[in-house]
């Protein structure tokens, strides 16, 4: 499996396929706004993982129904019921399929074609069991439920080999040394200075308001991104800084997400001014 997934990232082919279909949702989901909301800025960390927890959850379910005599109006229930839910896990894995690098697109294109796969089943079932064929429509909701099974893998590989959704910014932190560490004097400073330093082999970035300090982890949560290379924005009065390499914006002050396609905030560190000296450590 290790090897077929690793072939699957590297096969040039689905280009053809995941570089138009990327074009098309973004020419579907214009807006920033929305994008925003469907990659799970507001919840924190990626919506779509949590979205596709009830079509599967319906449809495994209905399986085991079918294991049980009398139920055959509360397994049709749940396939149905699982079959809208798709809709909304559908468009969510629209949005974030547009923030993929191509590596991971390869990988995502199968996972939407199984997923396509399965609902396609799932609804044939519907229909057979409707028509009253419910022996047919059990096969055919088993047969849906065991691609869904296979394409919920897929977003599994995505999900942690690749790192789609992953918040980069967390996974730096623990190469930051334990204790408080120097940044320099804290007069060295100007108010509004954005200034990139180092903690061990961590990149990080200081920004000072009026007295108050920040310090964030130099790489960008979304796809570590070199965040202190990043363009200082203002949004909402907030002094805030922008990835160069996606666009995501984070508030300066407590790291909070502002703009996607980040989901989680930037990760910060705790600071402190002893002996007229700029200290950060971990959280």
């Amino acid at each position: 499996m290790r090897a077929l997934l690793s072939r699957l990232e590297r096969f040039r082919s689905v280009d053809r396929v995941g570089d138009p279909a990327r074009a098309a949702a973004e020419a579907v989901l214009p807006n920033h706004g929305v994008r925003d909301a469907l990659h799970g800025r507001w919840l924190g960390h990626p919506l779509h993982p949590a979205v596709v927890q009830f079509p599967l959850g319906a449809w495994l379910s209905a399986t085991v129904l079918d294991l049980l005599p009398g139920t055959r109006r509360e397994a049709t229930t749940l396939l149905v019921a699982g079959t809208a839910a798709a809709l909304p896990a559908a468009v969510t894995g629209t949005a974030d399929f547009t923030t993929l690098s191509r590596e991971q697109r390869r990988v995502a294109v199968v996972h939407a074609l199984a997923n396509t796969a399965a609902l396609g089943l799932i609804a044939s079932s519907i229909v057979a069991r409707l028509r009253g064929r419910h022996a047919t429509g059990r096969w055919l909701s088993l047969a849906g439920v065991g691609v869904a099974g296979g394409s919920a893998m897929l977003g599994g590989h995505l999900s942690f080999s690749q790192d789609a959704g992953a918040n980069h910014s967390a996974a730096a932190l623990p190469l930051v040394p334990e204790g408080w560490h120097d940044l320099g004097p804290a007069a060295a400073y100007p108010p509004g200075a954005l200034e990139a330093r180092m903690l061990g082999e961590t990149p990080v970035l200081v920004h000072r308001e009026d007295d108050r300090f920040s310090v964030l982890i130099g790489r960008c949560a979304h796809r570590s991104g070199p965040l202190v290379d990043g363009t200082q924005v203002e949004i909402d009065g907030d002094a805030c800084v922008q990835c160069p390499w996606h666009g995501s914006v984070y508030r300066l002050r407590d790291g909070r997400a502002m703009r996607g396609p980040a989901s989680s905030d930037q990760t910060i560190l705790r600071t402190r001014i002893r002996n007229d000296r700029l200290e950060a450590a971990r959280p």
